[in-house]
């Protein structure tokens, strides 16, 4: 079965990391919630969320891959100056999925579920705190452990905080139709990062990401599919808040650098509006702009004239080559609209629905890869929060 983390457009440069890696527990602990303006304090209550992921994409004649996530995550404050935080997930994906391009007659069927969770310990200090973080993920042909350790460090005014961390992942892979047996893939994970408040209303944040990873990279479940033993990705992450007094609301702009080693480019403009409603509701609508440049060896639907489909033009098995469409030159536009309800002091209940689509045809910045139906996706996200 082809892993879940692999199929999921997030608007980002397609990755083959584990989604409960090293990389994803650093992300949550240093890019500071909706860049947040007040300086990092322990808290004073525990907080006990269930949520509920209903993911299904689709291309023309095909339903692809559904995803149900049942969620529960939680946190607890200890001894005034520590916290406790962990989350578990249970998928059941099935559907289809091309083994090569965007071809239908050459989609497989597809069932499997994975559990997945993590953990993370947090110190607090008087200008500063540091994070342990631990995660573990498992599916029937793949098993990802990954560590992780983060810290801040706010300047004496509170008005900017420094942020550093590093994680490492390893990773285990046997596909079910046995092509490779016991591969691994190890990456490990570099961030730095800081904030800074420029006035009551206006908070930007800089964030600079570093993964080398080394192993197995290849999809088995797409052919002909055979990349590098090494994968080396960079990301600049520019975020800005800026508070709009007139209507009580938040405007959050995001922008996105990715490049690796595979020679993928990308861009990622993001912007959401929170807007605080009577009575305790909220709204935030989002929209987020992706395109990405192909791999250095994607090549096009253009199939060799004496072997025919999917071999490329001059096909050699040495030779790096793959028609994943994830590795393409595309564009995509991600629409999505959230709201909030504060029901008392305790509970909070929020509901999210957003609709995807990619192109090759939408890539800006160049010509995209031809030959590849759109790509379609939607998802709803439920959660019901309690504080203590």
């Amino acid at each position: 079965m082809e892993p879940i983390k692999t199929e999921t457009p997030s608007g980002a440069a397609p990755s083959a990391t584990s989604p409960f890696a090293a990389s994803a527990i650093l992300a949550a602990a240093l890019l500071l919630p909706g860049v947040q303006a007040q300086a990092e304090a322990p808290p004073t209550n525990g907080v006990i969320s269930i949520g509920y992921l209903d993911y299904k994409d689709s291309q023309s004649g095909l339903d692809r891959i559904h995803v149900k996530a049942p969620s529960v995550s939680v946190m607890a404050p200890v001894a005034g100056v520590w916290s406790i935080s962990a989350s578990a997930v249970n998928d059941d994906v099935s559907g289809a999925t091309p083994r090569y391009h965007s071809a239908v007659s050459g989609a497989s069927r597809m069932s499997d579920h994975r559990t997945a969770g993590d953990v993370a310990v947090k110190r607090y200090f008087d200008r500063g705190s540091l994070t342990v973080g631990a995660a573990y993920s498992s599916e029937d042909d793949y098993l990802s452990r990954a560590l992780s350790l983060s810290g801040t460090f706010e300047s004496e005014d509170r008005n900017t905080t420094w942020s550093a961390g590093i994680g490492r992942a390893n990773d285990e892979i046997n596909p079910t139709n046995q092509i490779v047996r016991d591969e691994r893939k190890h990456s490990t994970n570099l961030l730095l990062g800081v904030t800074q408040v420029l006035g009551k209303a206006d908070v930007v944040q800089v964030t600079l990401a570093h993964d080398i990873g080394k192993g197995y990279f290849n999809d088995p479940y797409k052919f002909p599919d055979n990349r590098p033993r090494s994968r080396d990705e960079s990301t600049l992450l520019l975020r800005w808040n800026h508070y709009v007094e007139a209507t009580g609301g938040t405007s959050r702009t995001s922008y996105r650098y990715y490049r690796d080693s595979f020679g993928v480019r990308g861009h990622t403009l993001g912007q959401e509006f929170v807007q605080p409603l009577a009575d305790g509701w909220t709204v935030t609508p989002e929209v987020r702009l992706y395109t990405q440049r192909a791999a250095d060896f994607y090549f096009d639907p253009v199939y060799d004239q004496a072997l025919g489909q999917p071999f490329p033009p001059g096909y050699s098995p040495s030779n790096f080559a793959s028609a994943d469409y994830r590795l393409s030159g595309f564009g995509a536009v991600t629409l999505g609209l959230k709201v909030s309800k504060q029901i008392d002091k305790d509970w909070s209940v929020d509901a999210k629905v957003s609709a995807y689509q990619q192109r090759g045809s939408w890539r800006a910045f160049g010509s995209g890869s031809p030959g590849l139906e759109p790509l379609r996706a939607r998802t709803i996200q439920l959660a019901v929060n309690r504080t203590w």
